[in-house]
């Protein structure tokens, strides 16, 4: 890897995960330009050898056995405005650019504040929170095709965005340089549609606030779960909600619902929300009420679900990735035989599986 910086030998993935798991990778280096970026991946594609995408290591659960490959980093920083557009590199920090953007008075991302990771990985998954999601601002993607070997242009309607997904994940044929947003320039937020936001914020659903408030009130309900970083926070070291909401396609929403009445019983709300092709559930109502408390230990009490939030699995300081998976299965197979509901992992899992 000639152009990328900083090349070394047989690093730890834990020290560059925010599960802090993960075994070694055969080679490390830093890419701190999109050019140099797209020459390092050229490089390897031609060597045959396989590739690991590191941003903020936030969405990687990596198996003990390591990767074993190049592991590159993503490290090209920083972002232009030009009045309601602004484009950033990939690999700026995710919240520093949120941050940055509500300093300048601009708003439309402040409720995607204090997620972990770099901004180029936000659209793969479409990154969203607190009732906005990215696909709501994003414009468009300057990526390189590995395949056509050229760097290619896709708007927000081709990157087909749905629940936490778009065409670019569970794949690596595109590595993302470049992403664009539509921003406010009033100062104001998005509409604020989290009922759990707008009573914090003491406003209506719909209301639009200072965008900075917006952003203090998304960090405190944040912290309160555990899902901001803090290395002295054992809740913190996770890869945020390891699943994601189940969705329930229309066909099946009456049975599953009935199936879920019948074990908790009439008196007992199940929460519901409209979704694109059914009604999307709360994994974490579904897991508390199989059994999983807050702070449930798996193997030999290395890992947990977060004892703030039910959705974070973490590592509570001497696990494997071996205990996390183990946790992970037991929830999943538990909300399953309970409700009869399948909960998918939310992360990208390497060399590893539920």
């Amino acid at each position: 890897m000639s152009t990328a910086e900083t090349p070394t030998q047989h690093v730890a993935l834990a020290d560059h995960t925010t599960l802090r798991l993960g075994g070694p990778a055969r080679r490390y280096a830093e890419a701190t330009t999109a050019q140099a970026l797209v020459e390092a991946v050229r490089e390897a594609d031609d060597a045959g050898e396989p590739v690991l995408l590191l941003g903020g290591g936030s969405n990687l659960v990596v198996a003990d056995e390591g990767f074993d490959g190049a592991l590159l980093k993503v490290g090209n920083t920083g972002w232009t405005r030009d009045e309601g557009l602004v484009e950033v590199a990939a690999g700026q920090n995710w919240d520093g650019f949120v941050e940055g953007l509500v300093a300048e008075g601009v708003g439309g991302l402040e409720c995607l504040s204090g997620i972990p990771g770099s901004v180029g990985a936000t659209p793969i998954q479409n990154v969203g929170a607190y009732g906005c999601e990215v696909a709501e601002s994003l414009v468009s993607v300057d990526l390189y095709d590995r395949a056509a070997r050229e760097i290619r242009t896709l708007t927000a309607e081709e990157l087909g965005f749905g629940y936490r997904t778009s065409i670019l994940k569970g794949t690596d044929a595109g590595v993302v340089l470049t992403v664009r947003f539509n921003v406010a320039q009033d100062g104001l937020s998005a509409p604020i549609r989290y009922a759990e936001l707008a009573r914090t914020l003491g406003v209506e659903i719909g209301d639009r606030v200072p965008a900075a408030e917006a952003r203090e009130a998304v960090l405190e309900l944040r912290r309160g779960k555990g899902m901001v970083l803090d290395a002295d926070d054992h809740d913190t070291w996770s890869a945020g909600s390891f699943f994601t909401n189940p969705i329930i396609g229309e066909a099946q929403v009456e049975k599953v619902l009935a199936g879920i009445v019948d074990v908790v019983g009439e008196a007992v709300r199940v929460p519901r929300f409209p979704a694109p092709g059914g009604t999307k559930l709360s994994a974490a109502w579904l897991i508390e009420r199989a059994g999983f408390a807050k702070g449930h230990e798996g193997p030999g009490g290395r890992v947990s679900l977060s004892t703030k939030h039910t959705l974070a699995l973490t590592n509570r300081g001497k696990a494997s990735t071996a205990d996390l998976l183990a946790l992970a299965r037991e929830v999943r197979d538990g909300v399953e035989a309970r409700f009869g509901v399948s909960l998918h992992p939310e992360p990208l899992l390497i060399n590893c599986s539920l």
